[in-house]
């Protein structure tokens, strides 16, 4: 039939306790369990830095996890800065909150992705994830038992394109070429939704209402209704 498009963290998976903030927050917990550190003294230093801010630009030169995290560490680094360690200590501390923030048993799947997934598979559609994400999504798929489910993983950390960008879309395209139709399914209306308006296709935005958005699903349990009708 086709091949559904699903967004990653917000849509099909979460990290316990919050993302790269928490991460930090924990990281500065084990240098100095006294530090009276929260995620929102965090949080204004990691506003910017990511690879998705512009993801305009393709970052086809990275080949390597290695080579990812060392164009996210200054982020983390200011951040430790920003909250009063010294540069040295920093940067060790950045290192650590790559261990901290991919550590495969602070994820988790929300309670409605295996009964979609399964149910829409069963209608004869195929299922790829699309995501922004770290190197190590691949690690976390299969921790939480999706590889079964997914046929393909395009992460932008591997192919070098965001989304919105249209080849992070097309390279899904030019991979499912026994797909009639494509749906985009994900939290954000930018990345998401418009990302995917912009290559021809419809998203459905889930769990975040946003006017600009032409589909939207409370949860993922309303999603074949939609698909379905609209395939």
């Amino acid at each position: 039939m086709g091949t559904l498009i699903w967004d990653f963290d917000g849509t099909l998976g979460y990290r316990r306790g919050g993302m790269f903030s928490a991460s930090l927050v924990e990281v500065v917990q084990r240098v100095d369990p006294e530090a009276a550190v929260t995620q929102d003294h965090i949080r204004p230093y990691l506003q910017s830095g990511y690879p998705w801010d512009m993801y305009e630009l393709p970052h086809l030169e990275i080949q390597s996890p290695e080579q990812w995290w060392e164009r996210l560490y200054p982020v983390f680094e200011r951040a430790f800065e920003g909250i009063g360690f010294g540069a040295s200590q920093a940067r060790s501390m950045a290192k650590e909150a790559r261990a901290v923030y991919t550590d495969l048993e602070r994820w988790a799947l929300f309670d409605d992705v295996i009964p979609t997934l399964d149910l829409l598979a069963s209608k004869g559609w195929r299922h790829v994830i699309l995501s922004n994400h770290v190197p190590e999504l691949g690690d976390i798929v299969r921790y939480l038992g999706l590889e079964a489910r997914v046929a393909r993983v395009f992460n932008s950390a591997e192919t070098g394109y965001e989304k919105p960008h249209s080849e992070a879309f097309r390279i899904v395209f030019e991979n499912s070429p026994d797909s009639e139709a494509f749906w985009m399914i994900g939290d954000n209306v930018s990345a998401d939704v418009a990302g995917a308006r912009s290559v021809g296709i419809p998203g459905i935005l889930v769990r975040k209402y946003h006017e600009d958005a032409e589909y939207y699903a409370q949860d993922l349990f309303q999603v074949p209704a939609i698909v379905c009708e609209g395939a």
